[in-house]
Protein backbone atom coordinates (compact mmCIF):
# COMPACT_ATOMS: atom_id res chain seq x y z
CA UNK A 1 0.00 0.00 0.00
CA UNK A 2 1.34 3.55 -0.52
CA UNK A 3 0.34 6.62 1.36
CA UNK A 4 0.68 10.07 0.41
CA UNK A 5 2.22 13.29 2.95
CA UNK A 6 2.19 16.22 1.56
CA UNK A 7 3.95 15.64 -2.05
CA UNK A 8 5.80 12.43 -0.85
CA UNK A 9 4.75 9.22 -1.16
CA UNK A 10 5.47 6.39 1.20
CA UNK A 11 4.90 2.60 1.26
CA UNK A 12 3.38 1.17 4.01
CA UNK A 13 3.61 -2.84 5.99
CA UNK A 14 1.06 -4.02 7.60
CA UNK A 15 1.49 -4.87 11.37
CA UNK A 16 -1.08 -6.89 13.20
CA UNK A 17 -3.62 -4.72 11.35
CA UNK A 18 -1.70 -0.97 11.48
CA UNK A 19 -0.55 0.35 8.45
CA UNK A 20 3.45 1.41 9.55
CA UNK A 21 5.29 3.56 7.02
CA UNK A 22 8.26 2.30 5.78
CA UNK A 23 10.51 4.94 6.45
CA UNK A 24 13.60 5.46 8.37
CA UNK A 25 14.19 7.89 10.83
CA UNK A 26 15.55 10.96 8.99
CA UNK A 27 12.89 10.83 6.55
CA UNK A 28 9.94 11.83 9.11
CA UNK A 29 10.94 15.14 9.46
CA UNK A 30 11.37 16.06 5.79
CA UNK A 31 7.81 14.69 5.14
CA UNK A 32 6.69 16.22 7.75
CA UNK A 33 8.41 19.71 6.35
CA UNK A 34 7.26 19.06 2.84
CA UNK A 35 3.63 19.37 4.04
CA UNK A 36 4.15 22.08 6.13
CA UNK A 37 5.63 23.60 2.75
CA UNK A 38 2.42 23.14 1.44
CA UNK A 39 0.21 24.09 4.11
CA UNK A 40 -0.77 21.00 4.91
CA UNK A 41 -1.20 19.33 8.59
CA UNK A 42 -1.68 15.86 9.26
CA UNK A 43 -0.69 13.16 12.30
CA UNK A 44 2.08 11.06 13.76
CA UNK A 45 1.60 7.74 15.22
CA UNK A 46 4.78 6.30 16.96
CA UNK A 47 3.64 3.00 17.55
CA UNK A 48 5.23 0.69 20.31
CA UNK A 49 4.11 -2.87 21.54
CA UNK A 50 1.79 -1.69 23.83
CA UNK A 51 -0.07 0.35 21.15
CA UNK A 52 -0.28 -1.78 19.03
CA UNK A 53 -1.40 -4.22 21.99
CA UNK A 54 -3.74 -1.89 22.20
CA UNK A 55 -5.39 -1.30 19.05
CA UNK A 56 -5.79 -4.94 18.74
CA UNK A 57 -7.89 -5.30 22.26
CA UNK A 58 -9.87 -2.18 21.40
CA UNK A 59 -11.26 -2.12 17.75
CA UNK A 60 -12.37 1.57 18.50
CA UNK A 61 -8.59 2.70 19.52
CA UNK A 62 -7.28 0.86 16.24
CA UNK A 63 -9.71 2.63 14.15
CA UNK A 64 -8.85 6.01 15.41
CA UNK A 65 -4.90 5.44 15.24
CA UNK A 66 -5.94 4.21 11.37
CA UNK A 67 -6.48 7.79 10.61
CA UNK A 68 -3.29 9.08 11.01
CA UNK A 69 -1.23 10.31 8.39
CA UNK A 70 1.70 7.88 9.36
CA UNK A 71 2.21 5.42 12.01
CA UNK A 72 6.00 4.68 12.57
CA UNK A 73 7.97 1.81 14.31
CA UNK A 74 8.62 3.21 17.73
CA UNK A 75 9.22 -0.37 19.24
CA UNK A 76 11.66 -2.74 18.16
CA UNK A 77 8.84 -5.54 18.40
CA UNK A 78 7.52 -4.20 15.34
CA UNK A 79 11.00 -3.99 13.18
CA UNK A 80 11.51 -7.95 14.64
CA UNK A 81 8.16 -8.89 13.61
CA UNK A 82 7.92 -7.31 9.94
CA UNK A 83 11.72 -9.00 9.85
CA UNK A 84 9.98 -12.28 10.15
CA UNK A 85 7.13 -11.69 8.44
CA UNK A 86 9.62 -10.93 5.05
CA UNK A 87 8.82 -7.58 4.52
CA UNK A 88 11.51 -5.68 6.91
CA UNK A 89 11.12 -1.93 7.80
CA UNK A 90 14.10 0.88 7.35
CA UNK A 91 14.38 0.55 11.21
CA UNK A 92 12.92 2.27 14.28
CA UNK A 93 11.37 5.39 14.34
CA UNK A 94 11.58 6.73 18.11
CA UNK A 95 9.09 8.90 19.24
CA UNK A 96 11.95 9.96 21.87
CA UNK A 97 14.43 10.40 18.12
CA UNK A 98 12.08 12.67 16.44
CA UNK A 99 11.56 15.42 19.37
CA UNK A 100 14.69 16.78 18.57
CA UNK A 101 14.71 15.99 14.84
CA UNK A 102 11.76 17.28 14.01
CA UNK A 103 12.65 20.50 15.83
CA UNK A 104 16.14 20.80 14.40
CA UNK A 105 14.44 20.98 10.85
CA UNK A 106 11.41 23.61 12.17
CA UNK A 107 13.91 25.88 13.37
CA UNK A 108 15.71 25.81 9.96
CA UNK A 109 12.49 26.07 8.40
CA UNK A 110 11.59 29.10 11.39
CA UNK A 111 8.98 26.88 11.88
CA UNK A 112 6.70 26.78 15.62
CA UNK A 113 6.82 24.25 17.85
CA UNK A 114 3.80 23.64 21.04
CA UNK A 115 4.04 21.86 24.29
CA UNK A 116 1.34 20.03 25.54
CA UNK A 117 1.18 18.26 28.70
CA UNK A 118 4.61 16.59 30.23
CA UNK A 119 4.87 14.76 33.38
CA UNK A 120 5.28 17.86 35.84
CA UNK A 121 3.71 21.54 35.56
CA UNK A 122 7.16 22.84 34.15
CA UNK A 123 7.82 19.85 31.67
CA UNK A 124 6.90 21.24 28.67
CA UNK A 125 8.21 24.83 30.22
CA UNK A 126 11.81 23.18 30.98
CA UNK A 127 11.75 21.11 27.94
CA UNK A 128 10.64 24.13 25.56
CA UNK A 129 13.41 25.97 27.27
CA UNK A 130 16.24 23.36 26.05
CA UNK A 131 14.89 22.78 23.02
CA UNK A 132 15.51 26.30 22.65
CA UNK A 133 19.09 26.53 23.42
CA UNK A 134 19.99 23.75 21.11
CA UNK A 135 18.39 25.35 17.80
CA UNK A 136 18.39 29.62 18.91
CA UNK A 137 15.95 29.48 15.77
CA UNK A 138 13.78 27.85 17.21
CA UNK A 139 9.81 29.52 17.54
CA UNK A 140 8.41 27.91 20.72
CA UNK A 141 4.38 28.89 20.29
CA UNK A 142 3.67 28.01 23.56
CA UNK A 143 3.31 25.70 26.16
CA UNK A 144 0.13 24.37 28.25
CA UNK A 145 0.06 21.74 31.11
CA UNK A 146 -3.40 20.32 31.37
CA UNK A 147 -4.74 19.07 34.67
CA UNK A 148 -5.75 15.91 35.67
CA UNK A 149 -9.63 15.19 34.02
CA UNK A 150 -9.05 17.83 31.78
CA UNK A 151 -10.42 15.58 28.58
CA UNK A 152 -14.23 15.54 30.53
CA UNK A 153 -14.03 19.32 31.50
CA UNK A 154 -14.98 21.80 28.58
CA UNK A 155 -13.67 25.12 30.63
CA UNK A 156 -10.51 22.95 30.64
CA UNK A 157 -10.52 22.02 26.78
CA UNK A 158 -11.32 25.59 26.32
CA UNK A 159 -8.59 26.30 27.55
CA UNK A 160 -6.60 24.05 25.11
CA UNK A 161 -8.28 25.70 22.06
CA UNK A 162 -7.82 29.14 23.85
CA UNK A 163 -3.72 28.40 23.56
CA UNK A 164 -2.94 26.74 20.20
CA UNK A 165 -5.38 29.57 18.82
CA UNK A 166 -3.19 32.19 20.20
CA UNK A 167 -0.16 30.14 19.05
CA UNK A 168 -1.12 28.63 15.40
CA UNK A 169 1.96 26.32 15.80
CA UNK A 170 3.43 24.15 12.70
CA UNK A 171 3.74 21.22 14.79
CA UNK A 172 2.35 20.30 18.69
CA UNK A 173 4.23 17.64 20.56
CA UNK A 174 1.35 16.03 22.98
CA UNK A 175 2.90 14.56 26.05
CA UNK A 176 -0.38 13.02 27.59
CA UNK A 177 0.27 9.31 27.34
CA UNK A 178 -1.74 6.91 24.63
CA UNK A 179 -4.35 6.95 24.27
CA UNK A 180 -5.09 10.22 25.77
CA UNK A 181 -2.96 11.93 23.75
CA UNK A 182 -4.19 10.44 20.15
CA UNK A 183 -7.72 10.71 21.51
CA UNK A 184 -6.87 14.84 22.16
CA UNK A 185 -5.25 14.98 18.78
CA UNK A 186 -8.36 12.85 16.71
CA UNK A 187 -10.23 15.99 18.62
CA UNK A 188 -8.32 18.59 17.61
CA UNK A 189 -7.21 18.26 14.47
CA UNK A 190 -9.98 19.28 11.66
CA UNK A 191 -9.74 23.03 13.50
CA UNK A 192 -5.99 23.23 13.05
CA UNK A 193 -5.48 21.39 8.81
CA UNK A 194 -1.87 23.56 8.77
CA UNK A 195 -0.60 21.87 12.13
CA UNK A 196 1.24 18.77 12.31
CA UNK A 197 0.58 16.84 15.50
CA UNK A 198 2.18 13.88 17.72
CA UNK A 199 2.02 11.77 20.36
CA UNK A 200 5.24 11.96 22.32
CA UNK A 201 4.36 9.91 25.61
CA UNK A 202 6.87 10.55 28.07
CA UNK A 203 9.54 12.48 25.42
CA UNK A 204 9.44 15.91 27.35
CA UNK A 205 10.42 14.38 30.32
CA UNK A 206 13.47 12.86 28.51
CA UNK A 207 14.40 16.12 27.09
CA UNK A 208 13.77 18.16 30.44
CA UNK A 209 16.03 15.79 32.56
CA UNK A 210 12.71 14.53 34.65
CA UNK A 211 13.47 10.91 33.66
CA UNK A 212 16.74 9.15 32.38
CA UNK A 213 16.45 7.33 29.24
CA UNK A 214 18.08 4.06 28.29
CA UNK A 215 21.40 3.51 27.20
CA UNK A 216 21.76 3.81 23.36
CA UNK A 217 23.06 0.12 23.48
CA UNK A 218 19.60 -1.16 25.65
CA UNK A 219 17.62 0.83 22.64
CA UNK A 220 19.56 -0.76 19.51
CA UNK A 221 18.84 -3.82 21.44
CA UNK A 222 14.74 -3.89 22.24
CA UNK A 223 15.79 -3.79 26.07
CA UNK A 224 14.75 0.30 26.52
CA UNK A 225 11.67 -1.45 28.19
CA UNK A 226 13.50 -2.65 31.55
CA UNK A 227 15.04 0.56 31.97
CA UNK A 228 12.27 2.21 31.71
CA UNK A 229 10.34 -0.74 34.38
CA UNK A 230 13.50 -0.63 36.83
CA UNK A 231 12.57 3.50 36.90
CA UNK A 232 9.30 3.28 37.82
CA UNK A 233 8.41 -0.73 38.49
CA UNK A 234 4.57 -0.10 40.36
CA UNK A 235 3.22 1.66 37.04
CA UNK A 236 4.87 -0.66 34.50
CA UNK A 237 5.66 -3.97 35.83
CA UNK A 238 2.02 -5.06 35.08
CA UNK A 239 2.02 -3.36 31.60
CA UNK A 240 5.35 -4.64 30.54
CA UNK A 241 5.10 -8.58 32.11
CA UNK A 242 1.24 -9.03 32.20
CA UNK A 243 0.24 -7.62 29.12
CA UNK A 244 3.09 -6.67 26.23
CA UNK A 245 5.58 -9.29 26.69
CA UNK A 246 2.23 -12.14 25.85
CA UNK A 247 1.18 -9.62 23.24
CA UNK A 248 5.10 -9.78 21.77
CA UNK A 249 4.68 -13.47 21.73
CA UNK A 250 1.50 -13.54 19.79
CA UNK A 251 3.07 -10.97 17.56
CA UNK A 252 5.73 -13.17 16.73
CA UNK A 253 3.79 -16.21 16.17
CA UNK A 254 1.79 -13.67 13.44
CA UNK A 255 4.43 -13.00 12.27
CA UNK A 256 5.56 -16.34 11.09
CA UNK A 257 1.95 -17.58 9.78
CA UNK A 258 2.06 -14.65 7.82
CA UNK A 259 5.30 -14.88 5.96
CA UNK A 260 3.76 -18.37 5.09
CA UNK A 261 0.32 -16.90 3.80
CA UNK A 262 1.59 -13.71 1.70
CA UNK A 263 2.80 -13.98 -1.58
CA UNK A 264 5.84 -11.84 -1.80
CA UNK A 265 4.11 -8.95 -3.59
CA UNK A 266 0.84 -8.79 -1.43
CA UNK A 267 0.49 -6.28 1.62
CA UNK A 268 0.58 -8.03 5.10
CA UNK A 269 -2.66 -8.59 6.52
CA UNK A 270 -2.80 -10.27 10.37
CA UNK A 271 -4.35 -14.19 9.99
CA UNK A 272 -8.52 -14.22 10.63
Amino acid sequence: MNMETGNMTFGTTGIAGLSVAEVNEHAVPERLIAALRQQKGGWIVTANADIARQCRQHPEIEAMVREADMIVADGMPLIWASRIAGRPLPGRVCGSDLVWSIAERLADEGGALFLLGGGQPATAKNAAAILQARYPSLSIAGTHYPPFGFESNPEEMAKIRAALDAALPDVVYVALGFPKAERLIHQLRADYPRTWWIGVGISLSFISGEVTRAPRWLQKTGLEWLHRMAQEPRRLMKRYLWHDIPFVIWLTGWAVKARLRRPQDQELRPPS
